[in-house]
């Protein structure tokens, strides 16, 4: 039997970027907000000489514990799906802060075009281009209504950055200046210049410069120290919830933390929540959690599960089309890349930082004509300088003995010979891709793990051969001796791919009978229930999700303000 507590305005499961703005923007409104996070309290301090390469990115120190709550996963409909048990491809954040404490800082805005991807695209090729199997759909927002949300999240992080002539229109210039070019994105720029591109720096939130954001949090200026994916951040230059809007938040006196505490599920009373169910990690003790808005705001994953589990929302039938929760599950496509490898140059590769990068825009979203092309929307083409790091780093040509003495000395022989011009690839919804609760596997707790149904389609594979000609191309300018491209997109494997962006499953639009939440995040079918984060994507763009998770955090705080002083369902 579960403890009950008092009952509180607001109740946010998770705290990372999602959870950590609803909080801030809350609590600094004067409203209580209880947060709760399954994993344990973290600190700036946490990371002080923490560049453990074997800690933190092959032991996974700062993720969650598949041992104990994990993801099942089958290509097709007919296959039975089996658990996740190693970081092969994305990786889960557990503690304070979430994903927002390990990632890399890339903190790119969707395009204009990814809002409205099925009216533009129909518009302008015909309602053929989009083949039925496709649930592709518009957002129910515009760019120019999300705009200000991008903005403040951007003044927020500190975001460093240059304005880009292709993508969408901006009230005002990032608040802090791009990274230092290296010689390496050098390279890259030159190449890609003289083919006709016009690159630019990677928008980052590993801070250029010293910032102070408008809540009067000041932070340094990044070191270019390479620990900056699976690591938190020792000198709080990158941006984070626990250095940024936490701490905002915790400074009112309005939030109140439990973390070691794993949310089971929501309790409900007919259409409304009426607050969680969570077990303390430590002690086992359970404790229910009344509160007049519930506001779920973990994982991709944990947020379709948790409804899943509770009976909220209609999941959705692959067979029928009919239900939204678990739906549009989108991944990204990686491959199409080529490493570039010169006999006769070396690199400085060792240094770096998680989003010191150069990138070309002519390739993203519907910035080049697809009338000709088996598939729509695009990839960002672009090299990133993150700092080799020693265990991992045994890049060597195609056709190279995996092991052995060969292996080896061709280790050292290319060791900082080589450049990766990467290619990511956006991801479109497919009828057959989506989440639903595992009939066999349960975690820890008892409660069914969430089945994951994935595969790439013909669009990935389609977008991924003609991604991999401008990244060969690319590599040919650059004047290398060695081109390795990967042309042909294998068939998804859940233990190896290795691209972390996860998107859908509790999707945002304008119907109820297509999308589970409305614009600001609220569910239809349970109106004091707000899910925030990337579950809301109907598809995944070829950029970086947080920059738009942050966004949509900011206007889901400004809806959940409205819903609590008027109730209803928001317009």
């Amino acid at each position: 039997m579960a403890t009950k507590l008092p009952k509180v305005p607001v109740v946010v499961v998770g705290m990372g970027w999602a959870g950590g703005i609803i909080s801030a923007e809350l609590t600094k409104a004067g409203i209580p907000v209880v947060g709760i996070e399954r994993g344990k309290e973290r600190k700036t301090e946490d990371y002080l000489m923490g560049h453990d390469e074997l800690r933190f990115q092959h032991r996974t120190e700062l993720m969650q514990d598949l041992s104990k709550e994990t993801i099942t996963h089958r290509n097709t409909l007919n296959m039975r799906a089996l658990p996740m048990r190693n970081y092969g491809t994305f990786i889960v954040g557990d503690g304070l802060g979430g994903a927002g404490s390990h990632w890399n800082g890339q903190t790119y805005r969707f395009l204009p075009y990814d809002f409205e991807i099925k009216t533009l695209t129909e518009q302008k090729y015909g309602p053929n281009k989009i083949a039925p199997e496709y649930t592709i759909q518009d957002w129910g927002i515009t760019y120019d209504e999300m705009e200000p949300y991008y903005d403040t999240f951007e003044k927020m992080a500190g975001i460093s950055g240059e304005t880009v002539e292709l993508y969408g229109k901006r009230a005002n210039p990032y608040p802090t200046g791009p990274m230092l070019k290296t010689p390496v994105l050098e390279v890259f720029e030159k190449a890609t210049t003289s083919l006709g591109y016009k690159p630019y720096m990677v928008p980052s939130a590993n801070l250029s410069e010293a910032y102070t954001n408008p809540d009067g949090i000041s932070r340094a200026a990044c070191q270019y120290c390479a620990y900056c994916e699976n690591f938190g951040c020792e000198y709080g230059a990158k941006a984070d919830p626990v250095v940024t809007v936490i701490p905002v938040a915790k400074e009112t006196g309005k939030l109140e933390t439990r973390t070691h505490s794993n949310v089971l599920r929501l309790t409900k009373d007919g259409n409304r929540a009426t607050g969680v169910i969570y077990v303390n990690t430590i002690t086992g003790e359970e404790f229910e959690q009344p509160a007049d808005v519930v506001v779920v705001a973990s994982y991709v994953f944990n947020n379709a599960r948790l409804l899943l589990n509770s009976g909220i929302g209609t999941p959705y039938n692959p067979e029928t089309g009919k239900g939204t929760i678990g739906k549009n599950y989108a991944y990204q496509v990686s491959s199409g890349f080529t490493t570039a490898f010169f006999k006769d140059r070396e690199f400085n590769l060792y240094a770096g930082a998680g989003a010191l990068g150069i990138e070309i825009p002519e390739f993203t979203g519907d910035n080049f004509d697809h009338s000709d092309l088996n598939f729509i929307h695009g990839s960002g083409i672009r090299m990133f300088q993150y700092g080799a790091r020693p265990i991992a780093n045994n890049v060597v040509p195609s056709g190279t003995p995996s092991w052995g003495a060969e292996f080896k000395s061709e280790s050292i022989r290319w060791a900082n010979s080589f450049l990766k011009i990467a290619s990511q690839g956006s991801s479109m919804p497919h009828k057959n891709n989506y989440l639903d609760l595992d009939p066999e596997f349960k975690d820890a707790y008892g409660m069914p793990l969430l089945r994951m149904t994935y595969d790439y389609t013909d669009q990935d594979r389609e977008l991924v051969k003609y991604m991999a000609g401008v990244t060969s191309k690319i590599a040919e300018e650059m004047g290398a001796d060695i081109i390795d491209t990967v042309s042909e997109q294998a068939p998804f494997n859940v233990n190896k791919d290795t691209n972390t962006h996860n998107t859908g499953g509790v999707i945002m639009g304008a119907d109820p009978a297509t999308s589970a939440v409305n614009s600001y995040l609220q569910m239809w079918e349970a109106e004091n229930v707000f899910v925030v984060g990337a579950s809301a994507f109907p598809h995944n763009s070829n950029f970086n999700p947080t920059g738009t998770l942050g966004a949509l955090s900011y206007r889901a705080a400004e809806g959940i303000q409205t819903y609590l002083k008027q109730g209803g369902l928001l317009v």
